[in-house]
């Protein structure tokens, strides 16, 4: 009975992504959708960076459920390495004082750079995703280069973590009052090209890379007190 029950779901799933693809229009080499994107997109949300307006303004409701997704994988992660008491890790070979002294040299560069890379996601090839994955691999570094790794201060991050779940949802459902449909640019979208322009694409940018640096700098976290 199971096997069929898991049969016909099959069916249905692969039916669904058939029919999904068979509307997608392939190899076209005039797309309506990306000529409205490369005419419109500047005009319309103030953002140089064309592929920034399509992915936290035209489908920014589908970047919150890539966030979502991260955070799920994040609880469950951390569910699966749960333990009532932490392992003591391991005393191996200290890293040598050059390394040591780099790693601490290099952190808050390492920090600024992902700020940057967020802050300015609307102007150049960058946004919150990336921005928060480079916050991360600062604290990756200092676990790997720093032997003096004593965590981090996880009430903090999870506020923070928490906080920019909330404002990334907030900015979206002001957009929705304001104008009737979720994640509307209704500030002023400035001077193309310039820091403080495309109206909430840079706020919500600011907003999903802190979300994203301190939820993989926790999963990273949870891996090293876990053993």
């Amino acid at each position: 009975m199971r096997k069929v029950i898991s049969f016909i779901l099959l069916l249905i799933v692969a039916t669904g992504i058939a029919i999904s693809l068979k509307e997608i229009p392939f190899g076209e080499t005039e797309s309506k959708l990306r000529e409205y994107c490369l005419e419109h997109g500047i005009q319309e949300t103030g953002a140089t960076n064309i592929v920034t307006s399509v992915v936290v303004n035209y489908r920014g409701f589908d970047t919150l459920g890539e966030v979502t997704v991260l955070f799920l994988a994040a609880i469950g992660l951390s569910a699966v390495l749960y333990r009532d008491k932490e392992i003591e890790r391991k005393k191996g070979r200290k890293s040598s004082l050059i390394l040591f002294t780099g790693c601490r040299f290099l952190f808050p560069l390492i920090l600024l750079f992902g700020a940057y890379i967020f802050i300015h996601g609307h102007l150049t090839p960058g946004g919150g995703f990336q921005g928060g994955a480079i916050i991360a691999s600062g604290f990756l570094l200092t676990i790997l280069g720093c032997w003096r790794w004593v965590g981090i201060n996880r009430s903090r991050f999870k506020v923070t973590e928490s906080l920019s779940g909330i404002a990334f949802v907030v900015i979206g459902l002001i957009g929705l009052l304001y104008g009737g449909y979720f994640l509307l640019n209704y500030l002023p979208k400035g001077t193309p090209n310039e820091l403080f322009s495309a109206g909430i694409i840079p706020v919500i940018y600011i907003a999903i890379g802190f979300k994203v640096g301190s939820e993989i700098a926790g999963i990273i976290d949870d891996m090293v007190r876990s053993g």
